[in-house]
């Protein structure tokens, strides 16, 4: 709670607008929901209407959104959703529409089979994807046409493994 709240002060004190920022994810069983983190880019990042790639040095990302996207503080306000019940600590991370909607029929029933989690196999594996999107021409097609389909297979890796002993493995990792 104490790092929860000089986070939001910093961010607060650095560029107008809220702490967190908020975005619709897929959860269990396909059900929608609405995932919070610390906000690290400015308000108006995204005013063209287009989601993009931040890259390393994006203009967008503020000094304290860099920090907190460096040691991962932006994911902390995920706990509530844990403590809500719409994820778990381990788990499948939770996807947007638009790429849940480009999973294989068989892996998407799989994947969000279990609750959606804050660390996995995938997150530990692709923890610098910026930087694996940022030196790509394309990042979008690099997502889509590489880095979603081992992820997913991350993810399906998980879910047959999933258990106290796996999820005690990923948490150790993920610290």
């Amino acid at each position: 709670a104490p790092v929860m709240l000089v986070t939001s002060l910093l961010i607060k004190l650095e560029s107008p607008g809220p702490a967190l920022y908020r975005q619709e994810r897929v959860g269990l069983n396909g059900r929608p929901f609405s995932i919070a983190k610390f906000r690290s880019m400015r308000t108006d990042a995204e005013k063209d209407g287009k989601p993009r790639w931040a890259s390393k040095n994006d203009d967008r990302v503020t000094r304290v959104g860099r920090f907190i996207r460096r040691v991962r503080i932006d994911e902390l306000p995920q706990l509530l959703s844990v403590l809500k019940g719409d994820m778990s600590l381990v788990g499948p991370r939770p996807e947007v529409p638009r790429y849940v909607a480009l999973y294989p029929a068989g892996l998407r029933e799989k994947v969000l089979s279990v609750r959606p989690g804050i660390t996995d196999f995938a997150s530990i594996e692709y923890r610098d994807e910026g930087t694996l999107l940022a030196q790509s021409s394309d990042p979008e097609r690099t997502y889509r046409e590489v880095i979603l389909p081992a992820k997913l297979a991350l993810q399906a890796r998980y879910v047959d493994r999933a258990g106290l002993g796996t999820d005690l493995r990923l948490i150790g990792r993920t610290v």
